[in-house]
């Protein structure tokens, strides 16, 4: 037999990455309203997360096709020389009536109780459900990966998709996605292979090199 035959195609490397900051992160639900750009905090992230993820092989770049993710994918563009496509289903929820509300006032609505600790029941105001969140991150993140098998692609989307695409690689209930943080800028690494359940190597990282992340 052939040795390369023998030779098992190396996992594909997911590398999902936040946005950077913005001037309203942390106080406003933002959704998918248009005309929100990196604050300085974000664009200097922005340049920090392209540091790091160009000791990597890049193999694609994607963003979601909202401003913010676009400017933070930029860099990440330029440090490695792969264009950035942008990728629909990488979009923030659609958070319907409850775009641009201030998490403040979100909070304390009864509905509240439902988005943190029984999200799988919960759909916003004309707008996704986190199911639907969930079933569409898993197709684009299924498509990506089997467009590039065996390489390494960034994909550059938004804290809530990223937290449930993470929890459902590590086959969590959805109602449990709440649990996990993913920060601005941070990288989550998810290695697939096929015919295998999906490795979530790293989560919410912020600071250390990704260069162990190469894929073996």
């Amino acid at each position: 037999m052939d040795q390369d035959s023998q030779t098992p195609q190396p996992p594909t490397l997911l590398l999902l990455v936040r946005h950077g900051q913005t001037p309203t992160t942390g106080q406003v639900l933002p959704g998918r309203a248009p005309g929100l750009h990196l604050s300085e905090a974000g664009r200097d992230q922005a340049d920090r997360v392209a540091g790091r993820l160009a000791a990597l092989p890049v193999t694609a770049v994607y963003s979601s096709p909202l401003e913010r993710t676009l400017q933070t994918a930029g860099p990440t563009a330029e440090r490695t020389g792969v264009p950035v496509l942008t990728e629909a289903g990488l979009i923030e929820g659609e958070f319907g009536d409850w775009t641009g509300r201030s998490l403040a006032e979100l909070a304390r609505l009864p509905e509240w109780h439902t988005v943190q600790h029984e999200p799988e029941a919960f759909r916003f105001p004309n707008g996704e459900s986190f199911v639907e969140i969930r079933d569409r991150m898993a197709h684009t993140l299924t498509r990506l990966r089997r467009a590039h098998p065996g390489g390494t692609v960034v994909c550059f989307s938004h804290a809530d998709p990223i937290r449930v695409a993470v929890s459902d690689a590590l086959g969590t209930p959805l109602n449990r996605f709440q649990r996990l943080s993913v920060g601005p800028c941070s990288v989550s690494a998810i290695a697939y292979r096929d015919g295998e359940d999906p490795v979530v190597l790293t989560v919410n990282s912020t600071q250390d090199s990704l260069a162990e992340l190469r894929a073996s």
